[in-house]
């Protein structure tokens, strides 16, 4: 690989060169005046003493002409700014992040005849909870830990723990899992008097992650922004009756996403490893131009002299042309909560997160066996059961090269269909959990102006409580397409659809080699062919390759030859399967199950049952 060359040489000279031609300068124009040039001449004093000015300078101009290069600077605080020029804030720090396992036991109670965890018990563990190693490392767990709760999104695992001596349950293990990083919380206030235009703040500190939340003295919620100029900003609020009546029946969505419109923002910058600078704008209280709607009288209130609009370029985030850019705090305290963390050593082992620091409580206030409930408290535990992986310094000066340059030609728009799809995919779960997503430009049968080709059809499914493919719920799909509005590109329309779930079954035939036990190599294509088809590893309109199926039961041990495979269609909701139908061998050729025209995906949905097999004879 060639080693790319960091040095510019803008002047391309040095010493010796300057020297040669301040020599060669006067041997021209000075023939007669002066000629002697030998080492201990006293003109050659002159000559030296000007050749080394110009090789000083020289250097200090190539190296500011090479520091405004994103390429070739080599200063930290200079990539910084090239960085955020290029739309990229770097990372000083890298944080590692593992699973935590919650545990904790409920005693058992009789409703209708059977023994269910008695959900009075259940704990409830604050958000922003820290678990903690023996040497004192913190990992941050962000979201909230409800055992009530139980979805496809959250679910909770529950087993017997403790049983009689006539297998009567006494007690059930409850199991959550969270995902942590290895962060600490810190505060940070800031007072405020009279209004400031642009006024900047720093937080000064090592291994920074980000802002957490920011609040002032009157309670008012600041949030950060891209830009200055972004007036729009994501919000949540709980799927609560309240909040939506709509809305609240559906419950894959958690929270309901929705764009708002705020005045109090600010925006951050890194200027270098340790300095965090952050910026507010210039407006004060009494500048109402940011909540008003627009109409032909108001918009580009903010042109300079009152110039045409004709030729005006206007960003839908900033439409009446405001140069107040938000409010600028006054007479006020704000409060930041900022994360640190990180680093190589924050790249713990498994299961040495055992403690955990936070608020714990009984989701039920009123219990009255006050005995049981400290027992049922002191139960709780957790554990990682895997290493954190992750942690490290941050950016490196390359990766910030390469990364700001990624950065600037994305600039977070859709513009491929691929870019809808990923941002379809990486949706907050917490707004509703897309599972499998597929994108393709409307079919022109089902497009009846014929004139937009712009449009794009997605085609998403979610999983319900078990796993199981499901159907996105209106509220999901309402969610989604908040949060693809602000990407998508103004000649693109998105229509949110839901693909065909089909299910399908497994028969299988198998000669056994000799000196094989039967049900010992069978249980293993069993195991083979249920990862194979794991919900997990299928996608919309993937092709059931039968010839993969084929090799895939060939190569286990004990299997002489693969006899039969057979792909079957298991339809009804009586049964507990979809209600579509699929001609299965209409749509094979040279051994390929191929998905039809409408996006479709193939689920084996209870594999236990419909995955058989059976050995046969030669």
């Amino acid at each position: 690989m060639a080693i790319v060359s960091r040095n510019i040489k803008y002047i391309n000279k040095d010493f010796s060169e300057y020297r040669a031609s301040l020599i060669d300068y006067t041997k021209t124009y000075y023939p007669t005046t002066y000629n002697d040039f030998s080492p201990a001449s006293p003109g050659m004093l002159f000559i030296e003493m000007a050749a080394y000015v110009g090789d000083v300078l020289s250097f200090y101009l190539d190296n500011q002409v090479q520091e405004n290069y994103l390429q070739f600077a080599r200063q930290s605080n200079n990539l910084f700014e090239l960085a955020y020029m290029f739309g990229y804030k770097p990372n000083v720090t890298g944080v590692a992040i593992t699973d935590i396992d919650f545990y904790q036991q409920v005693p058992a109670k009789i409703s209708a005849g059977s023994y269910i965890p008695d959900f009075d018990y259940a704990l409830y563990i604050a958000p922003n909870s820290n678990a903690v190693t023996d040497q004192g490392i913190s990992f941050l767990i962000n979201d909230a830990v409800d055992f009530t709760v139980s979805s496809s999104n959250d679910p909770t695992d529950v087993t017997i723990f403790q049983v009689t001596s006539t297998n009567i349950p006494v007690s059930f293990l409850l199991k959550k899992t969270r995902k942590a990083i290895s962060a600490n919380i810190n505060s940070i206030s800031f007072s405020f008097n009279s209004p400031i235009k642009f006024s900047t703040i720093e937080i000064n500190t090592s291994n920074l992650v980000g802002i957490l939340d920011c609040v002032d003295s009157e309670g008012n919620q600041w949030y950060e922004v891209d830009y200055l100029g972004q007036e729009m900003i994501y919000d949540s609020i709980k799927n609560t009756n309240t909040n939506d009546p709509n809305l609240s029946q559906y419950g894959d969505t958690p929270y309901l996403l929705k764009l708002k419109k705020t005045q109090y923002r600010f925006t951050t910058r890194l200027k270098n490893s340790t300095t965090l600078q952050i910026q507010f704008g210039a407006g004060i209280v009494s500048d109402l131009d940011e909540i008003i709607i627009p109409n032909p009288d108001n918009v580009g209130i903010g042109l300079p002299f009152e110039q045409t609009k004709l030729t005006t370029a206007y960003s839908p985030s900033n439409f009446l042309y405001t140069k107040t850019y938000g409010i600028a705090p006054s007479n006020t305290t704000l409060t930041f909560r900022y994360l640190t963390g990180g680093g190589v050593t924050a790249n713990t082992g498994a299961n040495t997160l055992t403690r955990l620091n936070g608020n714990i409580q009984f989701l039920n206030p009123n219990l009255t066996n006050t005995v049981l409930a400290n027992s049922i408290f002191s139960s709780l535990a957790i554990t990682n059961p895997s290493a954190a992986s992750g942690g490290g310094d941050g950016d490196s000066i390359e990766e910030i090269r390469q990364n700001s340059s990624v950065n600037f030609a994305s600039q977070q728009r859709n513009v491929t269909q691929d870019d809808y799809l990923v941002r379809a995919l990486s949706m907050p779960a917490k707004y509703g959990e897309i599972a499998k997503a597929y994108i393709e430009p409307t079919k022109i049968q089902n497009n009846l102006s014929n004139i937009n080709l712009g449009i794009l059809d997605l085609y998403v499914l979610t999983y319900d409580v078990n796993k199981q493919l499901n159907y996105a719920s209106y509220a999901l799909k309402q969610n989604l397409t908040t949060y693809l509005s602000q990407y998508r590109m103004i000649n693109d329309a998105i229509n949110i659809k839901d693909a065909f779930i089909i299910n399908i079954g497994i028969n299988f035939d198998i000669i056994t080699l000799p000196n094989y036990l039967n049900n010992e190599v069978l249980n293993n294509c069993l195991k083979v062919l249920k990862d194979y088809f794991n919900i997990n590893n299928w996608q919309i309109n993937q092709p059931i390759m039968l010839r993969d199926l084929y090799i895939l039961l060939d190569k286990i041990e004990g299997v002489q030859t693969v006899k039969n495979i057979e792909i079957l269609n298991l339809v009804g909701s009586s049964l507990g399967y979809s209600d579509y139908a699929y001609d299965i061998s209409g749509a094979t050729k040279n051994s390929v199950i191929y998905p039809s025209i409408d996006p479709m995906i193939f689920e084996v949905k209870y594999p236990s049952a419909d995955i058989q097999g059976r050995v046969v004879s030669l």
